[in-house]
């Protein structure tokens, strides 16, 4: 079985005429991509492995080439890949920081005795919805929630659409609206029930 990828950065578009591009860093921290030996560029279904020749840091971008991609028109083919490389090689997590991968999955639960800040008994948590993907905000970031069709916390008009597809929505992903976040288990407390009206 094949090691975990994670996306560390994206390609930004192309920098000079020999093929070198510019990276973005999903993390923000650039120093453990330029350590990076080979990296699969991903979109979508479709996956191109590459060996990097240079990475280096510079006014506040990464410069990338690898050898499969030679001009700016081979890099404007891949503007905005992901960089995927095995977990190990990734950016490591600081306390109460999480993989946005780690996150999708999770099932967003509440705890029916209404008191979300405390230990509640087994039993007494409820799960609302499964959290479907991350978008950065304005102000943080955002999960993105598909709301439980089997939730009974929650009125029916809340669970669907207007058209009847099941609802999605955005909570803000900090300690105000979630807690107990616990990738292992696969689950995420979420605090106040009003975020998803």
């Amino acid at each position: 079985m094949s090691e975990e990828q994670l996306v560390v950065g994206f390609i930004r578009g192309p920098h000079g005429v020999s093929g070198e591009f510019k990276v973005e860093s999903a993390s923000g921290y650039y120093e453990h991509i330029v350590q990076l030996k080979e990296v699969t560029l991903k979109l979508n279904d479709s996956e191109k492995k590459c060996t990097v020749e240079s990475a280096q840091i510079g006014n506040s971008t990464l410069y990338m080439k690898v050898a499969e991609i030679n001009s700016p028109e081979d890099v404007r083919k891949y503007n905005g890949w992901g960089l995927s490389v095995p977990r190990r090689f990734a950016h490591p997590l600081e306390k109460d920081e999480y993989y946005i991968k780690d996150l999708i999955g999770c099932s967003l639960i509440f705890d029916k005795t209404g008191l979300a800040e405390f230990a509640a008994p087994a039993g007494q948590f409820e799960t609302v919805g499964t959290i479907t993907d991350a978008l950065e905000g304005g102000a943080g970031y955002l999960l993105e929630v598909s709301i439980s069709e089997s939730c009974t916390v929650l009125g029916e008009k809340l669970k669907f659409t207007s058209s009847g597809k099941q609802r999605k929505v955005l909570i803000p992903f900090t300690l105000k609206h979630i807690c107990n976040i616990d990738v292992k288990a696969k689950t995420i407390q979420l605090m106040h029930l009003w975020i998803l009206e």
